[in-house]
Formats: C-alpha cells, structure tokens, sequence
C-alpha cells in the first residue's frame, strides 16, 4: 500500500521540462558558492555590535552553522526522496498541501529571493564605492546595474551559470585564504581575544543573541538553492546529500576559522562599527595593497553568490507558474534557447532593482529573507517525520544520521529563530508575515478559476 502512495506521488509530479545538465561538482560548488557570499564579509558588524565579546559572537558563529548542517541534513533526505524543481516549495506542498506550498512559493518569489539579491547587491554596491573611492551616491546604481549583469549572465544558460560559479568560487577563497594566513599565522601583534566574561554589552542577553544568531543564519544560508534546481541535477538521489553535506562542512570550517582570524586583527567593538569588516581587517594585517586586492577578491565572492541565488530564484515562479498558482502563469513558464525561465527571471530581476532601490538597508534587508524561510524550513524538518511514516517503504538513497536527534534540533532551533525575532523584532515579523499573506487572495482566485474550468470541460 505504501510503496503504491509513492509510485502514484511520482506520476502525479509536475512535468518541469528542463534538462539534467547539473554535475553533483557543479552542485557541490554551487552551494559553497552561493552560502560564501556577503555574510562571511559583512555580517560580523551586526553580530559584534549585537553581542559585544568575542566568545558570545564565535558562538553565535557556531550555532548559526551548526543549524545550518542540520538543515543541510534534513534536506538532503527529503530533497533525494523528492528530487524535482521547485526545492523547498514542492516539499512543503507534497508534505502539508497545496495551499502552504504556495505560500513558500509566493514567499520565496516576492520576500525571500528579491530581497536576498538585493541585500547582496547593497553590500557589493557599498564595496565597490569603497574599493575605488566613488561618491557613496553610486553604490546603489552599482547595486543595480550588478542585479542586470547577473540576468544577463543567466539567460546564457546552465553551463555559463556553471562556469561563473566555480571561478568565483575559486577566486572568493583568495580573501579567506590571505584573512586566515596572516590573522593567525602571521599576525605580529594580535588582538587579545578575551575568552570571558560571556556578556553582551550592546543588549540584554537574549535579545543580543537572538540579533545575532539570525544574521549568523543569514551568513550560512543559501543552501536550499541546490534544492531549486533538483530537475536539472544529474542522479540527483546521490548527488543533493553529497553537495549539501559537503558544502556546508566546508563553509562551516571556513567561517569559524576566518572570525578567529577577524578577532586576532580587531576587537568585538571595532568590528561592531565598521561596515566593511572583511577588506578593514585586510586593511590592518597586510596594509593598503592587500586591502585592495582583498576587496576585489570580496566583490568576486558576492558575484559568485549572488548569481547561485538568481539561478535558484527564477524556478520558484516557473514552478508556480507550472502550476497555474500565479495571474499569467504560461507567461511564467515560457523558457529560453538555453532552457532557462526567462520570463521569470524578468520578474525577479524587477522586483530585486525595486527592493534595491527602496530598502536599501543590508541589515533590515537579510532579517526579513532570514525570518521568513526559516518558518519554512521548520515546517520542513518537522516534514521529514511526517515522509518517515508516510512513505517507510520508499527507497531512500540517503537517510539523516542520528535521526530523530538532528531532526529534533534543527526544528528546536528554527523554532527558537522564529519566536526570538517575532518578540525582539516584531516590526521584522510583522512585515514579513504581512508580505507572504498577501498572496493568498491570489492563490484561491486561481483555485476557484481552475475549478470554474474543470466545470466546463465536464
């Protein structure tokens, strides 16, 4: 009976129509591509100015990964059972219903992907103006006219997405590379990194870490994107597990080894009032030069992210238009020479520049992504046990180690995520909520219109 649930969950799956040209290396360099991008750089002023002290900002780094892996985790299983564009969206619609796997969808098209583009083009913007000495009036042309580029680049098709990926990939761990060799091993007069006290000068203790952790979040997000493009991966059972678990033990090592080298440059309260934190630690351990070229090599980083994250977004309103969940939805799903969603790339390009240009602040910009796809990506992990007794006869090329363990944590902390920030930041929540429930007067007039049709056809 239940291996007869999961053959007729497959037959039923929507038709995508774009080819399997994803290689599980190109998967793999997509996710550590897309989770490096601005975070490793940027984030450490928000988390420092949150918490004040160097031990409860590493652990704010170590929770914020550690989150991160279990998520990866939980993915990876439900992504290998589920292996079809859409990513998250088509999981919690399999899982829960359809009504709720729109609301990711209609999340991720209108809140999470525009403004997750746009904070990184904010930051690449603020950059680049430092890097070459413009009037900070051009950082958000600069913003813009990157968000362009990137469309550009994506009509091209998947082997050119590829390619940029992995060269920037490549190039980004030059800055990360120099940071960590000269912050730790080569740094002649280290900053004393004070172990204790373990306070938060800035906030009360929960409000400081809650701050915090959720732009540790923001910094490690970004994997779910692999998850976007699961029809056009290669044997994507085996491929998904191996790209997220890899992935995100390599980002993990990676941030947790830099923010050491960050403390042995610069105090908690230095970090805590500079917006360039990445290119001012370069700036103190190898002097004007190597500021520069870790500057560029920081701009080469948020390229490489922020086109994993327009490749992965443009999938979300094909996929909903793939299901008519959207008004002029074939005009969503019309696809390119090169198989790519254009039309939908059109829309999400749009509304990136209109996010750029009107909420131009990083900070409020990456709390907003973070807060909404994490009551998403809860709702997953509780899905898993929901697919365990649904389908226990599927075949499962992949199975979360430690279960129920690691499952129960990532649910504790989405949890922990989603009601420190409704109470910290309840201006964030709000408008977040508001934001995703605004498309449902438009999810049920498709329903209804679908409905009216099937009446008519009969």
């Amino acid at each position: 009976m239940e291996e007869a649930k999961v053959e007729n969950n497959t037959q039923t799956s929507i038709h995508d129509g774009l080819k399997r040209n994803v290689s599980g290396f190109s998967a793999y360099t997509m996710v550590v591509g897309t989770v490096i991008g601005t975070g490793i750089f940027f984030k450490p002023q928000a988390i420092f100015e949150a918490t004040g002290t160097a031990t409860l900002g590493l652990i704010s780094w170590v929770i914020g990964c550690f989150l991160g892996i279990c998520g990866g985790l939980i993915i990876a299983e439900i992504g290998a059972l589920i292996p079809e564009t859409g990513g998250l969206m088509t999981y919690i619609e399999k899982i829960y219903s359809k009504p709720f796997g729109f609301m990711v969808g209609w999340a991720q098209t209108i809140v999470f992907y525009p403004i997750r583009k746009a904070a990184s083009a904010v930051v690449f913007g603020i950059q680049a103006v430092a890097l070459f000495g413009l009037d900070t009036k051009y950082s958000i042309p600069i913003a813009c006219t990157l968000t362009l580029y990137l469309f550009l680049i994506n009509i091209l098709g998947n082997k050119i997405v590829d390619y940029s990926i992995s060269i920037a990939t490549i190039l980004k761990f030059v800055p990360i590379v120099l940071i960590i060799v000269f912050g730790i091993f080569l740094n002649n007069n280290p900053t004393p990194v004070e172990i204790l006290p373990i306070t938060v000068n800035s906030h009360p203790f929960i409000k400081g870490l809650s701050i915090s952790v959720i732009s540790t979040l923001y910094a490690t997000d970004g994997w779910i994107n692999i998850t976007n493009i699961a029809g056009e991966i290669k044997d994507p059972q085996k491929n998904i597990p191996k790209a997220l678990i890899g992935g995100l033990l390599t980002v993990s090592v990676v941030y947790l080894i830099i923010n050491i080298a960050y403390l042995r440059a610069m105090s908690p309260a230095e970090m805590a009032v500079s917006a360039t934190v990445g290119s001012d630690v370069a700036g103190k351990l190898i002097g004007e030069f190597g500021r520069k070229i870790v500057a560029a090599g920081i701009l080469i980083s948020i390229l490489g992210s922020h086109t994993g994250f327009t490749r992965a977004s443009w999938r979300v309103p094909y996929a909903l238009g793939l299901r008519d969940w959207l008004p002029f939805s074939s005009w969503f799903t019309k696809v390119n020479k090169k198989d790519m969603p254009i039309n939908s790339g059109i829309f999400i390009t749009l509304v990136t520049v209109i996010a750029t240009i009107f909420l131009p602040d990083f900070n409020v910009l990456t709390d907003i992504g973070s807060y909404v796809i994490w009551v998403f990506y809860t709702m997953a992990f509780v899905g898993l046990f929901i697919l365990r007794k649904r389908w226990p006869d599927a075949e499962r090329y992949y199975k979360v180690p430690m279960y129920p363990l690691i499952p129960i944590l990532g649910i504790a902390g989405g949890i922990f995520v989603i009601i420190s920030t409704t109470f910290v930041q309840p201006t964030i929540a709000l408008l977040s909520i508001g934001l995703v429930l605004v498309g449902m007067p438009i999810y049920y007039y498709k329903v209804k219109k679908q409905k009216v049709l099937e009446k008519v056809i009969e």
